[in-house]
C-alpha cells in the first residue's frame, strides 16, 4: 500500500520534531522552501494535503494559492502562522486556503487531519480520536483528593464547570477526568480561546454557512455541534472577545445558537467546562468579562492547587514522569538521590506540573548513571557551570581510580562533548537539545557553526 503524501512548504526545523509521528501514520512528507520546489513536488507526486508557513523569504502565499486555482488543484491548503492576525487570516481564507493555524504545531493538531485516510474520515471521527486521554491524575494530598471527589460527584450533572488554577496545574486534564466520569456518550472537544482572533474563534465555535463570507465555500460545523452529546472545553475562556461572550451566554441559557451567516437556530446538548488562570473577579471589574456569563459558567467552581502546595505529591509525580521517560527512551531505571529529593521539595515550581514534567525529561536524558541529582535538572545552571561540574567529577573519579597521571579534558572539549551528546540523545532536535543544556537555541547554533568550521561532524 502506497504511503499517503503531504507537502510542507516551510523551514525544515518546523517539522523535524514530528518525523516519528509521520512514520507511525505511514505518511511521506515532501518538503519545499520556495515556489519552484513546491511546484516540482506537486508535479512529481499526488499530494493529499499542503501546509504553508507564512514569512518564507521570497514566497508569496497569495501567489501560490492563485497558482493552485489556475491549475485546477483541489488539494486543501492549511496556512501556518507564527504571529497570526485576523486580517491575514481573512486574506488567505478568501484566497482559497482551507484553514489558518497558529504555530506551534502539535501532534494533536496534525492528528485531526492525518490520522485517517482523507476520503474515509469525518470531522466527528477526528474529534473522537482525540476526545479522551487515559492519563491518570496522580496525587495523595488532601486538596487533590477532595478536588477529585467533588469532580466525580458533579460529573454526571449537566451543570457548567469553571476550573481555575495557575498555568501548568493540569486544568485540561481535570476537564477530561470530569468527561470520563460523566457517562456522556458524545466526544470531548477542546478549543483554546486565546489562540484565535474573534473572527476565527466565532466560526470555530459555532460554524458557518456556505457563502457567509468570502472563502466560505461550504457549510462548516462548529465545535459546539461536534461536541453534541458530549463535553466542550473552553480553555482560557477569559481571553474571549467581549462581544463574542454574549453569543456564548445564549448557548448556555437556551442551548442553541446560530451559525455565522445562518438563519435557523441549532439546538445542542453539550456540557460546558471552562478554564482560566486569571483572577476572574478582577477581570469583571475591568469590564473585560461579562458578569452574567461568569455566573453561568461558575455553577461548579473547581480550583486546582499549585504544585508547591502539594507536598509529597511532588516526589510522586516526579517518579512517575521519570519512569515514563525511561520507558519512552528505552533507558534503564533511574532513581533520585536524597539531595535531589530535597531540591524537588524545596523548589517553588512557578511552572507547576508542566515544568516538573519537562525537568524530569531533561534529567532522564542527561543523567549518565542510574542516579539523578539536582545538577541534572539544570534550572539555573548555565552550560559552562554544568560542564565545569562534569570536569570536576571526572577529575575526582580519575584520582580515586589510579595514582597515575591522567589527562583532564580541556573545558572547550568537554563542552563540545556535552553539546554533541545532547544532539544525539534528542535525535538532532536543536530545540530539545538547547533545553537539555539550559542554553538558548541561538547559542547552540553558534556553537555548532564553530564546530562545522573545524570539520566536526554534527549529528
Amino acid at each position: 500500500m502506497a504511503k499517503r503524501k503531504v507537502l510542507f512548504i516551510c523551514k525544515p526545523e518546523l517539522i523535524t520534531p514530528f518525523y516519528a509521528f509521520f512514520q507511525e501514520q505511514e505518511i511521506e512528507v515532501l518538503l519545499a522552501e520556495n515556489f519552484s520546489g513546491a511546484i516540482k513536488s506537486l508535479q512529481s507526486a499526488e499530494v493529499e494535503l499542503i501546509f504553508v508557513q507564512t514569512g518564507l523569504p521570497g514566497f508569496r502565499v497569495e501567489g501560490f494559492l492563485a497558482w493552485l486555482e489556475e491549475k485546477g488543484h483541489q488539494v486543501p491548503v492549511y496556512i501556518l502562522s507564527k504571529q497570526g492576525n485576523s486580517l491575514e487570516a481573512k486574506k488567505f481564507l478568501e484566497a482559497g486556503a482551507k484553514d489558518y493555524w497558529l504555530l506551534p504545531l502539535t501532534e494533536e493538531k496534525l492528528g485531526l487531519l492525518l490520522s485517517f485516510p482523507q476520503e474515509k474520515k469525518s470531522v466527528l471521527a477526528e474529534q473522537e480520536k482525540i476526545s479522551f486521554s487515559n492519563k491518570e491524575i496522580l496525587g495523595n494530598h488532601p486538596k487533590i483528593k477532595t478536588l477529585l471527589e467533588l469532580a466525580k460527584r458533579v460529573a454526571r450533572s449537566k451543570a457548567s464547570v469553571l476550573i481555575s488554577g495557575e498555568s501548568g496545574t493540569g486544568k485540561e486534564l481535570l476537564a477530561r477526568f470530569i468527561h470520563q466520569h460523566s457517562g456522556r456518550k458524545g466526544p470531548f472537544v477542546a478549543i483554546n480561546c486565546a489562540a484565535l482572533p474573534e473572527h476565527l474563534l466565532e466560526s470555530e465555535l459555532f460554524g458557518h454557512e456556505k457563502g457567509a463570507f468570502t472563502g466560505a465555500i461550504a457549510r462548516k460545523l462548529g465545535k459546539f455541534e461536534l461536541a453534541n452529546g458530549g463535553t466542550i472545553l473552553l480553555d482560557e475562556v477569559t481571553e474571549m472577545d467581549f462581544n463574542l461572550q454574549a453569543k456564548l451566554l445564549r448557548v448556555l441559557q437556551e442551548e442553541e445558537f446560530d451559525r455565522v451567516g445562518g438563519t435557523e437556530s441549532v439546538k445542542v446538548d453539550v456540557r460546558v467546562i471552562a478554564t482560566t488562570n486569571r483572577n476572574i473577579e478582577e477581570w469583571i471589574k475591568e469590564n473585560k468579562f461579562r458578569e452574567d456569563l461568569y455566573y453561568r459558567l461558575n455553577v461548579i467552581p473547581l480550583k486546582i492547587p499549585p504544585l508547591r502546595e502539594r507536598g509529597e505529591d511532588i516526589l510522586l509525580l516526579a517518579s512517575a514522569f521519570v519512569q515514563k521517560f525511561c520507558l519512552e527512551y528505552k533507558l534503564g531505571p533511574k532513581f533520585f538521590s536524597e539531595e535531589a529529593k530535597r531540591w524537588l521539595l524545596n523548589y517553588n515550581w512557578p511552572g507547576n506540573v508542566r515544568e516538573l514534567q519537562n525537568l524530569m525529561e531533561r534529567a532522564v536524558l542527561i543523567a549518565q548513571e542510574n542516579k539523578i541529582t539536582s545538577k541534572h535538572f539544570l534550572v539555573e545552571n548555565s552550560l559552562e557551570d554544568f560542564v565545569q561540574e562534569q570536569v570536576k567529577e571526572k577529575t575526582e573519579e580519575q584520582r580515586e581510580d589510579t595514582l597515575l597521571t591522567q589527562e583532564v579534558l580541556p573545558l572547550a572539549e568537554m563542552e563540545q562533548k556535552m553539546i554533541l551528546r545532547s544532539l544525539k540523545l534528542t535525535g538532532g532536535n536543536r530545540s530539545q537539545a538547547s533545553q537539555l543544556l539550559g542554553i538558548s537555541v541561538r547559542t547552540l547554533r553558534n556553537k555548532l557553526n564553530e564546530y562545522k568550521k573545524q570539520g566536526i561532524k554534527i549529528p
